[in-house]
């Protein structure tokens, strides 16, 4: 959350699937240190109805600064977060409210985390990670406390039951797999804490491959009408905010461009992992090369598998999260 707006629209998506009655969102942790992404998830939190869920900021974690050196295309260190959680209306009003005024005060991710888990009935939670490794990596080495006696990895054990994961690339452009995917986003900016956590995640865990959301791109055309149910939507202004970085020479001048799906894969299958929207790999291990990329090698019994589709598949699954993205806050109730 802070450059790639794929992030901001996969929370969308858990917000209408809460409203829905499919999933209850217990908390929200950012991976970028930059304290405008914890304020925000809280904006997106409270548009949706939602405000009283938790929000959890890493500490000397990934910064806007090492993205935009990685990846200079972003052009400047200020995300969509920031310039979007500080707009204010004439009045001095903000005009995405949010009541975390100050995203530096929010609690660290690791300790948001143990407490969640603890309070959660044991093989029930479902962790999504749509960013970096870090938080997930540190919780596993996070000792008891105060939330539970239990170190992090015997806390996961016994409260988790899958980890969908938006990381790494599996096949090639046609589908077919490949032996060491290229190095990619989610893994190339924390590579160490990426390599743990795929080595020691002690739980069932699913990767959705850099692939699978290139080829499912939400059509820019339609974003303004989707969204258009209110005048001040967080989500259609972040798309506007980066559509000048995302944009490509073949988008009609006067159109929005089409949008890359990444981590609204993870969303989906995590919450309707048996409504066929994807197939499955066979059982396996991920590794995370010295160079950011991913390697998948199969075994049986293995813990890991990654998402793989087809046309068909391709087709239902960028509906629903079309649709899901943009479902208006309250199960249709304009805000």
């Amino acid at each position: 959350m802070w450059g790639d707006i794929d992030d901001a629209l996969a929370l969308a998506m858990l917000h209408s699937l809460q409203d829905r009655g499919e999933a209850r969102l217990l908390a929200v942790t950012s991976s970028t240190d930059d304290p405008s992404t914890a304020t925000f998830i809280d904006a997106l939190d409270n548009f949706y109805g939602h405000g009283d869920i938790p929000v959890g900021l890493v500490r000397k974690g990934v910064t806007a600064q090492q993205t935009v050196t990685r990846f200079p295309f972003f052009g400047s260190d200020r995300g969509y977060t920031q310039a979007l959680s500080s707009a204010q209306k004439p009045d001095g009003a903000f005009v995405f409210p949010h009541t975390l005024t100050n995203g530096a005060s929010a609690p660290d991710s690791v300790a948001l985390l143990r407490k969640t888990l603890a309070a959660q009935r044991d093989g029930s939670v479902v962790i999504i990670q749509v960013g970096f490794s870090t938080n997930l990596a540190r919780l596993l080495e996070s000792k008891g406390d105060q939330f539970s006696p239990f170190d992090g990895m015997d806390l996961v054990k016994r409260k988790v039951r899958l980890l969908s994961v938006m990381a790494g690339a599996y096949a090639d452009q046609q589908g077919r797999p490949v032996q060491k995917g290229e190095p990619e986003f989610n893994l190339i900016l924390d590579i160490p804490s990426a390599q743990q956590l795929f080595d020691k995640w002690p739980t069932p865990l699913v990767a959705s491959g850099f692939e699978i959301g290139a080829s499912m791109r939400l059509k820019g055309s339609s974003v303004d009408r989707l969204y258009g149910y209110t005048r001040n939507h967080p989500v259609a202004a972040a798309y506007h905010y980066v559509d000048g970085i995302y944009r490509k020479k073949e988008t009609p001048p006067g159109v929005l461009h089409d949008h890359a799906t990444y981590d609204l894969t993870s969303v989906l299958y995590a919450i309707r992992p048996d409504d066929g929207y994807f197939n499955l790999s066979a059982t396996g291990k991920i590794s995370v090369e010295p160079d950011g990329s991913s390697r998948f090698v199969a075994q049986t019994g293995g813990a890991h598998r990654y998402l793989t589709m087809n046309d068909a598949q391709r087709a239902r699954a960028l509906e629903a999260m079309t649709l899901l993205a943009s479902e208006p806050p309250g199960g249709h109730q304009s805000p």
